[in-house]
């Protein structure tokens, strides 16, 4: 499957982004779908999950309240909308895609594809 982010881009502290996700290729509802991202010199983190059919999402305590995860399998996207935005949200956001039958993974080597990444920049 193909994964292309868009949505990326500056904005001040405390304001709110949402980014999307475009796949095609393969049949995307066969998917569970995550967000990660990374900033500079640190590894790649997860923050948000969500199941095939978007009734199950999960979210690290860093991002849960502020983040939200959701999909529209008719559009064959998948959304990060992120509000009240800390400069330590700063990093590149990733999408990916998980084939496997079972609970939202994760660690990023559990992922089977992932897009090329969007920039998120959060000034102070």
């Amino acid at each position: 499957v193909y994964l292309r982010e868009s949505g990326g881009g500056l904005v001040q502290a405390g304001g709110s982004l949402r980014l999307s996700c475009a796949a095609s290729g393969r049949t995307f509802s066969d998917y569970a779908m995550g967000w990660f991202r990374q900033a500079p010199g640190k590894e790649r983190e997860f923050v948000a999950g969500i199941s095939r059919s978007g009734d199950t999402t999960e979210y690290p305590d860093t991002v849960k309240g502020r983040f939200t995860i959701s999909r529209d399998n008719t559009k064959n996207t998948v959304y990060l909308q992120m509000n009240s935005l800390k400069p330590e949200d700063t990093a590149v956001y990733y999408c990916a895609a998980d084939r496997f039958y079972g609970p939202l993974r994760t660690i990023p080597g559990s992922y089977d594809y992932w897009g090329q990444g969007t920039q998120v920049t959060v000034s102070s």
